[in-house]
């Protein structure tokens, strides 16, 4: 490794829309992990082999991007040699078929999202449960001072641009609870943590389990519902089935979107039962699309997730 970093090429022989792909892994426009200026995407995270910054950017031509990663750090190989998998290699789209107007739309238009794979569970499930029953604004506040608190700089160029890596298992163990409470996460959400990362290490096994297996093992843990399940799945296991059940937003979008009217989560997973395999990538795609319901009145302050 040089100055420049570790470096991989990759080309897919595809576009690779490589923002739509990995905004879900950020947390908030202030997430201290991330960064995106005209010199590429950067990303501070910490990998089983140690903390790293990457630095994406896409080159396309004739149909087909190539997406060049460079990395700094311990972690550099391990996120280079994921890089497949992060930007969504895993992900199968052949067998979604759409056949709903909107939602043939909206897939036209982002035909080439994949589902991204970041593999790495304890760092999104942390902000996942700061997230529970909050709003966004609030949540992603907290996460933004505790990991400008607990976490360290990132290794090569990302420190210079005030990137932060994320506190590993332990660090987050030995945060107080009054620093928690004063960040605006309640104890209901720090004792949900404390118990999951009390068994990081089974948690983090869950990259390599079939997926309604991992969601179960996550579930497992007292506090982690199936809202949370769900939306650690969508990011760290590139889990393309796995819908927010429980969420303030997600459900009303999708019934509107699909016939018209505001409905529940239970009317939700009937209309999504066509799509088994594929009901979080029409999630993301009416996401993608910009499809929601109407919004009238005054916002209102409620939580942005019901209970798991």
């Amino acid at each position: 490794m040089t100055s420049d970093g570790a470096a991989r090429v990759w080309s897919p022989g595809r576009p690779v829309p490589l923002g739509a792909i990995v905004a879900t892994l950020r947390h908030g426009p202030g997430d201290p992990s991330w960064q995106r200026d005209p010199s590429g995407l950067w990303w501070a995270s910490r990998t089983p082999e140690g903390p790293v910054t990457t630095r994406l950017t896409v080159a396309g031509g004739d149909g087909a991007d190539t997406v060049t990663a460079r990395a700094w750090g311990p972690g550099s190989g391990w996120v280079l040699g994921r890089l497949p998998e992060l930007l969504g290699d895993h992900d199968d789209p052949s067998t979604f078929d759409p056949t709903h107007p909107v939602l043939r739309d909206a897939h036209r238009r982002a035909r080439h999202y994949r589902v991204p794979r970041s593999g790495l569970v304890i760092e999104t499930l942390v902000p996942v449960v700061i997230e529970q029953r909050v709003t966004g604004r609030q949540a992603f506040a907290a996460y933004r001072t505790l990991v400008r608190r607990h976490g360290q700089p990132a290794p090569g160029p990302g420190a210079a641009r005030g990137l932060i890596v994320p506190p590993d298992a332990r660090t987050w163990r030995a945060v107080p609870s009054w620093e928690w409470l004063r960040a605006g996460v309640d104890a209901s959400r720090s004792d949900t943590l404390m118990r999951a990362l009390t068994v990081a290490r089974r948690l983090e096994e869950c990259v390599d389990l079939p997926a309604e297996q991992a969601r179960a093992r996550l579930r497992a843990v007292p506090g982690i519902g199936v809202w949370t399940a769900a939306e650690v799945a969508q990011r760290a296991l590139g889990d393309a089935d796995a819908v927010s059940v429980a969420d303030y937003h997600v459900a009303k979008n999708i019934t509107y979107a699909l016939e018209g009217r505001v409905g529940d989560d239970e009317r939700m997973l009937q209309l999504l039962a066509p799509y088994a395999g594929h009901r979080f990538r029409v999630q993301r795609l009416l996401e993608l699309a910009g499809v929601a319901r109407p919004r009238r009145g005054p916002r209102l302050s409620v939580p942005t997730h019901l209970p798991r």
